[in-house]
């Protein structure tokens, strides 16, 4: 039986890993480090293995810590780890940037969640509820095997599937690709037009459009705009829309913007992302 130990397990993602984890063919070990995670564990009947006891004996190391630590911490666990293990990240951020330490026998595996899609055939309450995966409703993930023997690649994504169940897809990528895919992709330019979408609710509410009207206008319209984007109904955007979009393209959005893609972009975005202080200052600039 394979041991995988969960690191964080106490926190916010790492509750949902054990929860899914705890009842697989696997030889669990929990192991945190804050009050709040410990009481978390005890309240779910999980015991806390130390640290150097799971590093000594895991086959797979699993990181479900913020992504500003993973490199400190990486570099405080991997010389620990036994010869041949695994280490599981869950984001591609550290990795991208060249933070983890070398170590030739041990394999780096970078996984991450689509998230449960907006168009999907989930019929039960806690699955529509289920809004971030790995509960109730059906997602894809992503996977990376950035070192390590290639037959080591079903390995990860194997306990990946079981981290993140249900399952859609699972789609092997790089750790680039990834990279491109969030932050670039998801956050940088998803999350970005997201909160476009709430301002400009917000603002024609300020101009007096009253709130429920403005919230029902605009959820309707994201979900046809998706609709037609997305090609998920046979229908075309109306000659109006089409002039509407495009005298907003030219007013909102900068004619660059795909440059958010090149290489160099997306390692400064990654930087700032794990070093925040210095979108503030400027430094990143």
């Amino acid at each position: 039986m394979r041991k995988v130990a969960l690191f964080g397990a106490g926190g916010k993602m790492g509750n949902r890993i054990a929860n899914n984890l705890r009842n697989e063919n696997y030889d669990m070990m929990y192991v945190e480090v804050s009050p709040r995670g410990i009481e978390n564990l005890r309240s779910k009947g999980l015991a806390v293995t130390g640290e150097e006891q799971a590093l000594q004996t895991a086959d797979v190391v699993i990181l479900a810590v913020p992504d500003v630590l993973i490199g400190e911490i990486s570099h405080n666990l991997v010389p620990k780890m036994k010869a041949q293990s695994m280490l599981v990240l869950l984001d591609p951020a550290a990795a991208y940037m060249d933070q983890l330490p070398h170590r030739e026998d041990v394999s780096y595996f970078v996984t991450h969640p689509c998230h449960p899609p907006v168009f999907n055939d989930e019929t039960s309450p806690e699955a529509r509820d289920d809004r971030f995966g790995g509960v109730a409703a059906k997602q894809s993930i992503v996977c990376a095997l950035m070192q390590g023997p290639d037959e080591n690649y079903s390995v990860g994504e194997e306990i990946a599937r079981k981290m993140y169940q249900p399952i859609l897809r699972a789609h092997r990528l790089t750790v680039e690709q990834m990279a491109m895919l969030e932050p670039t992709m998801a956050e940088t330019v998803g999350g970005t037009l997201a909160m476009m979408y709430r301002e400009a609710m917000d603002e024609a509410v300020r101009r007096g459009v009253p709130y429920e009207a403005a919230r029902d206008f605009m959820m309707g319209h994201i979900q046809i705009e998706l609709s037609i984007a997305f090609q998920q109904i046979d229908s075309p955007f109306s000659d109006a829309a089409l002039v509407a979009i495009e005298w907003g393209r030219q007013r909102i959005i900068q004619p660059t913007w795909k440059s958010v893609f090149d290489k160099d972009a997306l390692r400064e975005n990654i930087d700032v992302m794990l070093h925040p202080e210095k979108l503030k200052t400027g430094e990143n600039r």
